[in-house]
């Protein structure tokens, strides 16, 4: 270590600056979703006259499939090369989204823009979350889950209501997706300026992990198939946060195509869909503040298992209904359940995943979690095509409570401090 090199340390308290900066750059990735999420539907409607559900979701597909396979990379990567490389590319495939949108002659580059969006979210998104994990050690990991994920979602909440008040004051296009351009060149910008690299902190983690289990070295290089099999299927806890996290995407994926156009059928103004849309992820974004803690003081299952029924309750209620009010009800449930859910699964993988192969399995996790987009595209489009918007909504409560009773069952406690059996690192 050099004389000007600053020295590693784990915390919370230790990195506060860097853990601040991080969150503000997972603000702007979240914006760049937001920008698009109730725009996107009545630009199909109103200036492509798209017809049918399942086609209109195409958007969805692709950005849920991207984002998805992205995340896998994004976690190999960042363990290979480091994080702030991958973070600075993510970037860099952000900048041309928002000038596809507003230039776009046909639905075909709205699609290719998701593309790249879905690449974009991958890439930044896996790694502030694995860069936050690194900094802050063990025992905050929940809460600092929490406002990472709260500052993406909220300011996704934000720049939904704002790209709604300036499709309805000034049009569809290009007001609402010039926010997504500046939310692209600001995050460029303090990533490749400010942004530290991490991966010493897992170095020392390890480290200091291998010291506490009394064994010479803990650490052992797994190969990328034996990561994969763990988080998908082979580790009980890991698995469970899996299949959760892909329906809890699942839900927001079919918020983000269908939501609208049930708004919309009531005869809901663009500014009002613009309100209820943002209202999930507002309550989302900032419960999560709250919830992340929490997981690190009572534990993680029990907050999932709760959190998959409130989204279902949140789902039946919205699809039962059919008046403003009772919306903002359902859109609060769902919102709450999500805040519940979403901190603590990260958390939870962190817990598990050592720090030799924690990027991989934050990569792995993600890949499940974010096919639930693509999932929520497929299940909603075909279900709204052959019943109707409210048939499919009912069907993703359904899953949703199926998800929560494997969790309640399958899922171990993983919280150190409750004194779960993490597993070794032995091939």
């Amino acid at each position: 270590m050099t004389g000007t090199k600053r020295p590693t340390r784990l915390g919370l308290r230790a990195n506060l600056a860097q853990f601040s900066l991080l969150v503000a750059v997972n603000a702007l990735v979240g914006g760049m979703v937001g920008q698009q999420q109730g725009v996107l539907p009545l630009l199909a409607e109103r200036e492509f006259h798209l017809t049918g559900y399942t086609f209109l979701l195409t958007y969805v597909f692709v950005f849920g499939v991207t984002k998805a396979a992205t995340n896998y990379f994004a976690g190999t990567w960042s363990d290979r090369f480091g994080r702030k490389p991958v973070l600075l590319v993510g970037w860099l495939i952000a900048l041309p989204v928002p000038l596809m949108l507003i230039w776009a002659p046909s639905w075909g580059w709205v699609v290719a823009a998701n593309l790249l969006l879905g690449i974009n979210q991958g890439l930044t998104w896996s790694t502030t979350v694995i860069m936050k994990i690194d900094i802050v050690g063990p025992r905050k990991r929940g809460m600092a889950m929490g406002f990472n994920e709260a500052a993406g979602y909220g300011a996704l909440a934000v720049t939904a209501v704002l790209a709604g008040y300036l499709g309805a004051r000034y049009g569809l296009r290009p007001a609402p997706f010039l926010l997504g351009l500046s939310y692209a060149a600001l995050g460029l910008g303090l990533s490749t300026f400010f942004v530290r690299e991490t991966r010493e902190h897992a170095r020392l983690e390890a480290g200091e992990d291998a010291r506490a289990s009394g064994h010479a070295r803990v650490e052992s290089d797994i190969t990328n198939r034996q990561v994969f099999g763990r988080t998908t299927v082979g580790e009980p806890a890991l698995s469970s946060a899996s299949q959760a996290g892909m329906v809890n995407n699942l839900n927001f994926g079919l918020s983000w195509g269908l939501f609208p156009l049930l708004f919309a059928s009531a005869g809901v103004s663009a500014e009002r869909i613009g309100v209820l849309i943002a209202l999930y992820p507002a309550v989302w974004g900032t419960g999560q503040l709250v919830t992340g803690a929490l997981s690190d003081r009572w534990g993680r299952k029990h907050l999932i298992t709760s959190g998959m029924l409130a989204q279902a309750a949140g789902l039946a209620v919205l699809a039962a209904v059919d008046t403003f009010s009772w919306w903002v009800v359902a859109a609060v449930l769902l919102g709450a359940g999500t805040a519940m859910v979403y901190p603590t699964l990260l958390a939870t993988i962190g817990d598990v995943a050592r720090p030799s192969w924690r990027g991989r399995a934050v990569g792995v996790y993600r890949l499940w979690r974010d096919s639930g987009y693509a999932a929520g595209a497929l299940v909603g489009g075909v279900v709204a095509d052959v019943w109707g918007l409210r048939p499919a909504v009912w069907a993703a409560a359904v899953i949703s409570v199926v998800s929560g009773i494997v969790v309640a069952v399958r899922m171990y406690e993983t919280h150190p401090r409750a004194g779960s059996n993490l597993i070794e690192d032995t091939p």
